[in-house]
């Protein structure tokens, strides 16, 4: 028999030094003790965020300045299956406080201090350590020497996750420019992703961003730590979470001349393709660091820039 599927508006609070808050599910509920973002069920016909401000409200006691959706993770549980719209909530009025006598602890995704957590967070946990602006190199329109000084100045400046893309190096240069890249990238905790190789990929000790044509042959997810992908639409979207990637790029979003001849989807088709995905979607083409807000608000995980990323041309 089918379970029925419940849809639960989930919150990732947010503080600026990117702390989150988990709940304790109290005594008398399913799965009680166990630890979980905080939410609840969306009643019949009730906007999910209008649930999410229901929900934080009577719950924690806060009212919602400022959400951003984010992803939908499909979980089965004996007792149903749980659809988790989540929001991440970086603005709110109140400090939260338990209104059901659950316990709360601020946490930090390198070092969780709680448990058991509910088996539904893991993917979740591990997506909110990726940054929400993702730089890639273009070593072979400025120079080797050029993008590493242009590198090492973007991560003075918070950049943590670079995606080393240079088809047009030779191997020899394109492997040297890689290990600068990931050793630089990696001296400062941040991801460090090689486009295409996975033999480089994996000596390196970096992740692999996965073309569209690489990702439809593909029939199982790579052995890396983290592996994305290029989408352009729904059907790539589909085989991306299909083989569990970590995230994603979408695009190209606005006019890029890296892909002059592609049509632009815009921010309204954009939305339309990541609402309820499961995986962070970085909206690609065209992207600049003023361009963030607008993406999250459609539903990105953050924006992927090529020549945003690194400062004036």
């Amino acid at each position: 028999m089918t379970q029925p599927v419940v849809d639960v508006a989930a919150a990732v609070i947010e503080r600026a030094d990117g702390s989150f808050l988990l709940a304790q599910r109290p005594p008398g509920k399913v799965y009680e003790g166990y630890w979980e973002f905080p939410g609840g069920k969306v009643e019949s016909g009730e906007p999910i965020s209008q649930a999410l401000a229901r929900e934080l409200h009577e719950e924690l006691g806060i009212d919602v300045e400022l959400a951003y959706p984010w992803i939908t993770r499909v979980y089965p549980y004996a007792h149903a299956t749980v659809r988790l719209h989540f929001h991440r909530v970086v603005s709110w009025r109140g400090e939260p406080h338990p209104h059901e006598r659950q316990a709360l602890a601020w946490q930090s995704g390198t070092q969780i201090t709680v448990s058991p957590m509910l088996p539904a967070n893991a993917p979740v946990l591990k997506a909110l350590s990726l940054p929400t602006s993702l730089g890639i190199t273009r070593a072979w329109e400025t120079g080797t020497d050029a993008a590493l000084r242009q590198l090492r100045l973007a991560l003075g400046c918070g950049l943590r996750l670079v995606q080393v893309r240079e088809k047009n190096l030779d191997a020899a240069a394109r492997k040297i420019f890689a290990a600068h890249v990931v050793r630089e990238v990696h001296a400062v905790g941040g991801i460090a992703m090689v486009n295409s190789d996975v033999q480089l990929a994996t000596s390196l000790g970096a992740g692999l961003h996965l073309p569209s044509r690489e990702l439809m042959a593909a029939t199982s997810r790579p052995d890396v730590e983290w592996c994305s992908a290029s989408c352009h639409d729904a059907v790539e979207l589909e085989k991306a979470r299909a083989l569990d990637l970590d995230f994603v790029l979408l695009g190209p979003v606005h006019f890029t001349p890296s892909h002059a001849g592609s049509p632009e989807m815009g921010l309204n088709r954009f939305a339309d393709l990541v609402r309820d995905y499961s995986l962070p979607v970085f909206a690609l083409g065209g992207m600049r660091a003023a361009n963030l807000d607008a993406a999250r608000r459609c539903g990105a995980h953050g924006i992927a820039m090529v020549r945003g990323a690194w400062g004036p041309n």
